[in-house]
């Protein structure tokens, strides 16, 4: 058994892949360079990554300026067919797995039409980009459920309609996530049933929005490992920690080795893809290998 460690969107040591503009100067021209420059720098951190051995990676949403929106009518995956393909066989060469989690704004359950129409059409998107690509299901897209809107199960039951809204490639792509105010790992669990999405589960909400008391960690991650199929790649989870003096849920600058030593001695024994949700990035990362090095020589 074999545990990985990724990190999301930005190499602290590389341009960025994540360049936008404003709206107002969102012309056709503007986007091509744009995108151009973020599919460049994308397949640098993709380079970088695999001379360091990190086979898991988060890509920014904004990798396709203004992806989903209709400024953007340009036919980007035929434009830049050659850099995505480049990007998808340097993925699949060094066995490396890629995601995508769109923002707070892409909300299926929302009571408004407006708001599910637009968040079907971000999913979209960023289904088309990780398609275009030619990589398989296990490249996932993490979604949160949403809003409560005053009635939980009713917005989860939204949550399911919406869902329905996408398209097979989409919905083969999607895992839910529980979150650290409203949604708990056993309510992703209940719309993983219905859906069949596998759900991500993050361990640092778990600490802030916990259920199933009586199982431990080692179990809640089974329990969540559960809906994982086996189109659907190894299991993922995310881990991070608390930033001292921020609001509940904030994610630190750097992850608490001794803390990550502990829980890692808990899980070793489980085959997972841990996305560390940290402002340091791949630093955490190669800090916390060096670490382990000495421990075990499963961690990659």
């Amino acid at each position: 058994m074999t545990i990985r460690l990724g990190y999301a969107c930005i190499n602290t040591q590389l341009p960025a892949s994540n360049r936008t503009c404003r709206f107002s100067n969102a012309t056709p021209d503007r986007l091509l360079e744009l995108t151009r420059y973020n599919l460049n720098a994308l397949s640098d951190i993709i380079d970088w990554n695999a001379a360091h051995d990190i086979l898991l990676f988060r890509i920014s949403s904004e990798v396709i300026p203004f992806g989903s929106h209709p400024v953007n009518n340009l036919p980007w995956t035929d434009i830049f067919s050659s850099e995505l393909a480049g990007i998808g066989e340097k993925i699949r060469v060094h066995g490396m797995r890629v995601s995508m989690h769109p923002g707070q704004f892409t909300v299926l359950n929302s009571p408004r039409e407006e708001v599910v129409k637009n968040s079907v059409a971000e999913l979209e998107y960023h289904t088309r980009f990780l398609d275009s690509l030619g990589v398989d299901y296990s490249h996932k897209i993490v979604l949160h459920l949403g809003g409560s809107y005053g009635d939980k199960n009713t917005s989860m039951e939204r949550f399911i309609q919406g869902f329905d809204k996408l398209s097979l490639s989409a919905r083969n792509r999607i895992v839910v996530e529980n979150d650290e105010k409203i949604y708990t790992l056993e309510n992703a669990s209940e719309v993983s049933q219905i859906t069949g999405s596998p759900v991500v589960f993050d361990v640092f909400h778990h600490q802030w929005n916990p259920s199933r008391p009586e199982k431990s960690l080692h179990e809640l991650i089974a329990y969540a490992g559960s809906t994982w199929k086996e189109g659907d790649g190894r299991q993922k989870i995310h881990y991070s920690d608390q930033q001292p003096g921020k609001p509940p849920g904030s994610h630190s600058i750097s992850i608490d080795i001794g803390a990550f030593v502990y829980f890692y001695n808990e899980v070793k024994d489980l085959e997972l893809d841990i996305m560390l949700e940290v402002k340091n990035k791949e630093q955490s990362v190669l800090e916390i290998r060096k670490v382990l090095e000495n421990r075990t020589t499963s961690l990659t």
